[in-house]
């Protein structure tokens, strides 16, 4: 009986305004077969405001394929909506 632990990006949805959410799946295996699973969630958002100044979002960090989606769906005017939405809705 061997026993594995495996975490993978399983599911890269992209939300209304350029969110991109993605789901980790941890799986424990037994020979193959699944014995148990876990899922995380996370959301990466186009741009991020810094001292009122809005930058790109780093994404170096993030699993390759959740950057192809990012890198392919922000484009500028992706992040220019993202930006006046978050911009109208700061308190």
């Amino acid at each position: 009986m061997a026993l594995t632990k495996e975490t993978v990006v399983d599911k890269i949805e992209v939300l209304e305004m350029g969110q991109v959410q993605v789901r980790t799946a941890t799986r424990v295996k037994e020979d193959g077969a699944v014995l148990s699973s876990s899922f995380h969630r996370h959301v990466v958002v186009p741009s991020v405001k810094r001292d009122g100044t809005w930058a790109d979002t780093d994404i170096s960090g993030e699993n390759a394929r959740v950057q192809a989606v990012a890198n392919a769906t922000w484009t500028d005017s992706v992040k220019t909506a993202y930006q006046e939405m978050m911009d109208a809705n700061e308190l």
